[in-house]
């Protein structure tokens, strides 16, 4: 029996060469996209991604897996749409079963404030092409019986936004797959090399290096979410980015129930159900900056009192499993994506709380940026320059922030 076992490999390994035309610095899910779409749509492949830990170590393993394009301004709205429009057809696109779902998510208002402003993003998501639906009580039951329309009587339910087209896909599912599509196309991904340096001549960044040895290259860039500080300085740039905590926590597998994303915006709460029957439940980042990702038992206790108000019948599940994640959360709350003052040196920056969701349009975009000099127009308001010039995008009511 033992004759008939064999080693699988996922990942050809490679040796690290001393020079590529472009250095990704990120082994998650936004660097990875990037990387196979240098390859698959430019032909760009003398890539090299480098991931300190293992492909998928850090926000891209510890996300809640929404995908939705229910935002809050005329920028985020197309850019987001346009991202969930390449999840519906990223599993034949790469090859690989992403496990994607569309379940709709459903947005409870406990205030009249919070209902306003639901009927205001309505109204420009529907003007961009995004279905984003108005609910009264009754209707909300319609979508999902589940929900206690008393708010535990403490927080009735006046009514809700309803987003159809919100979906989910497994996580690692889209790490493994963008790594080893890129990987058939020539991409080298090398796990467990760190960078510890960015090389910086006359404005330029001509490479980095690494606990392996000094790695030359034509262009970087960087796709460490919650460390991109760091590594932006190391080029000499400074981000306007604070690092804080999101946490979540899953409870033991529960009996089929819950269909799509159930959230509340005035408890700050969202939970939905896994392919393996586990509730999960995630809320806001926590007040203040922080690397660590230790999950803490006062959001465990909060987040599950919370689910409860919306969703009685949690109380009847045992919590299993907690964890946090890393979130780059710039003044806007709105990404970072494209040049530096550094030429050669590019940033996927301050995704905050929606890097999944944005990753097939992120890599997609930023591939063309790269291969042409010439940024796309998706992606031009989310500059880096717009900081110093005044025009943010935004959109901390979508982030999860508040």
């Amino acid at each position: 029996m033992t004759g008939l076992l064999r080693h699988r490999t996922y990942l050809p390994a490679r040796e690290l060469r001393r020079a590529y035309d472009v250095v990704i610095v990120g082994g998650g899910v936004n660097g990875l996209s990037l990387a196979y779409h240098l390859a698959a749509e430019h032909g760009i492949r003398d890539v090299a991604v480098l991931e300190r830990a293992y492909i998928g170590s850090g926000g891209s393993g510890r996300n809640t897996q929404v995908l939705r394009a229910n935002y809050n301004t005329p920028e985020t709205v197309p850019l987001y749409a346009a991202s969930l429009a390449r999840y519906r057809g990223l599993s034949q696109e790469l090859g690989f079963n992403v496990q994607f779902s569309t379940e709709g998510e459903l947005d409870l208002c406990h205030t009249e404030d919070s209902l306003q402003v639901e009927r205001e993003k309505s109204a420009l998501n529907r003007a961009l092409g995004v279905q984003t639906d108005i609910l009264g009580p009754d209707e909300i039951l319609e979508v999902c019986p589940l929900v206690d329309l008393s708010g535990g009587g403490e927080l009735p339910v006046i009514g809700a936004s309803y987003h159809p087209p919100g979906s989910f896909a497994r996580h690692d599912a889209v790490v493994w797959g963008f790594a080893q599509a890129a990987a058939r196309r020539g991409v080298d991904i090398h796990q467990g090399v760190v960078v510890t340096g960015v090389q910086v001549d006359d404005h330029t960044c001509v490479g980095v290096e690494t606990s392996a040895g000094p790695v030359s290259a034509g262009h970087v860039v960087s796709a460490v979410a919650g460390w991109s500080t760091q590594l932006a300085a190391m080029a000499g740039v400074r981000l306007p980015i604070v690092t804080h905590l999101l946490q979540a926590f899953v409870t033991e597998p529960y009996r089929p129930v819950l269909r799509g994303l159930v959230s509340s915006m005035d408890l700050t709460i969202y939970v939905s159900q896994t392919t393996r029957g586990e509730l999960l439940a995630g809320a806001e980042i926590v007040p203040y900056s922080t690397f660590s990702t230790r999950s803490t038992f006062e959001f465990l206790s909060e987040a599950a009192r919370r689910s409860i108000l919306i969703l009685p019948f949690m109380a009847e599940a045992r919590a299993m499993r907690q964890w946090g994640g890393s979130c780059d959360m710039t003044p806007d709350s709105s990404p970072i994506l494209g040049p530096t003052p550094v030429d050669a040196f590019s940033v996927m920056a301050g995704m905050g709380t929606w890097g999944f969701k944005g990753a097939p349009i992120f890599g997609a975009t930023m591939a063309d940026s790269i291969a042409t000099g010439r940024v796309p127009d998706l992606i031009a308001p989310f500059a880096l320059s717009r900081f110093r010039e005044d025009r943010m995008v935004p959109d901390a009511a979508s982030a999860g922030t508040h």
